[in-house]
């Protein structure tokens, strides 16, 4: 082989691996939902990489979306704090409805944090 040659996965001898018809479900539903090619999934995990899914960014993008909810009532609630013009209807009542929306929302971040952080069952 010349030197200017490069040594590809297709090119190599593949390591076959028998297994039942569910464990073989079960290795390809894992890949499925961490987006990733059967292949590419044993590959990952065979050299010892912790596989992320594809769900953990989806909430961490909801995180995000949520997040940004708390920052808008944050924003009313500082306006109002201003004594700002534009919240001069607001009453008592409606700022103890904020804080509460405020803490709903900061539960909704507490819950979908940790369902990222914690692993789910039959994934890695």
């Amino acid at each position: 082989m010349e030197a200017s040659e490069k040594v590809t996965r297709k090119g190599s001898a593949p390591i076959k691996v028998y297994c039942l018809p569910e464990e073989r479900a079960a290795i390809e539903a894992n890949a499925q939902a961490a987006g990733m090619s059967t292949s590419a999934y044993l590959l990952a995990v065979g050299q010892g990489y912790r596989v992320q899914g594809v769900t953990d960014y989806e909430n961490v993008r909801e995180l995000v979306r949520v997040n940004g909810d708390l920052g808008r009532l944050g924003g009313l609630l500082k306006l109002w704090l201003t004594d700002d013009d534009r919240t001069a209807r607001f009453g008592v009542s409606t700022i103890l409805a904020l804080l509460g929306k405020i803490e709903a929302t900061q539960d909704k971040i507490s819950t979908i944090a940790e369902s990222v952080v914690r692993p789910r069952g039959g994934q890695l």
